[in-house]
């Protein structure tokens, strides 16, 4: 047991516990820090119970992509468990009919070739073009997306091609919320986390220069300043 305050760590679609290693280095002194994975989970219900399950009565939620669709089930489920929330490069829409035939593809893809088959991809499909030209990034993915795997990927699908529209749901929430996102993020744009925030009343709204989705990765030391000074405001 422990009395420091805790956080979970939602993990994006392909990615595992490395995607916070910057934030969870700098934070773990102060906070107890835990990272999920989803790999074994084919809906957010399953998924936000496994968070659920393993935290404290009381935590702090910090989610990217998948895990924001994850931090939104969760507030359904259970929003006073939450004390704090953090939004980070995701989306409060639903699918729009292109993106839920992007998800059928990939399924397609790595069905038929395996994952090593779809990360190739990733880079340019996720990171600031500067970005995806790093090899030491574009092997991080590749392995997270591994680490995943194609069990893991088709389980992740099916969970978001089932997510609900989460705008309506926003209203609702009333602890102190952190909206954070790369002001290149190709894949949840900036004006998807300005309705975000528009919503949630209170709400604080950071844009990371320089960056595209995967935030935390991209521009870990901004990241990990904000979050640092956001938990430290609101502890």
């Amino acid at each position: 047991m422990t009395d420091k305050p805790a956080l979970a760590f939602a993990c994006a679609h392909l990615c595992d516990e490395r995607l916070y290693a910057a934030q969870i280095a700098a934070l773990e002194g102060d906070h107890a820090c835990r990272a999920f994975v989803f790999r074994d989970q084919d809906s957010l219900a399953a998924m936000a119970e496994a968070v659920l399950a393993a935290m404290p009565p009381r935590f702090t939620l910090i989610g990217l992509s998948l895990g924001g669709y994850v931090a939104f089930e969760v507030m359904r489920r259970a929003g006073e468990r939450v004390e704090r929330l953090a939004l980070l490069d995701t989306t409060a829409a639903e699918d729009t009919p292109a993106r839920r035939a992007g998800r059928l593809a990939d399924i397609a893809t790595v069905q038929e070739g395996g994952i090593d088959a779809l990360a190739p991809a990733l880079p340019a499909r996720w990171l600031l073009p500067a970005h995806a030209a790093r090899p030491d990034l574009v092997e991080l993915i590749a392995v997270m997306a591994r680490s995943v795997g194609a069990r893991g990927q088709l389980n992740q699908q099916r969970a978001m091609l089932g997510r609900p529209d989460s705008l309506a749901d926003l209203a609702r929430v009333r602890v102190p919320t952190l909206v954070l996102c790369g002001a290149q993020d190709p894949v949840t744009p900036v004006a998807d986390h300005a309705a975000i925030a528009a919503r949630i009343a209170g709400s604080r709204f950071e844009r990371i220069a320089e960056c595209g989705h995967l935030s935390t990765i991209e521009q870990p030391e901004a990241v990990t300043r904000v979050l640092g000074d956001w938990l430290a405001a609101t502890r």
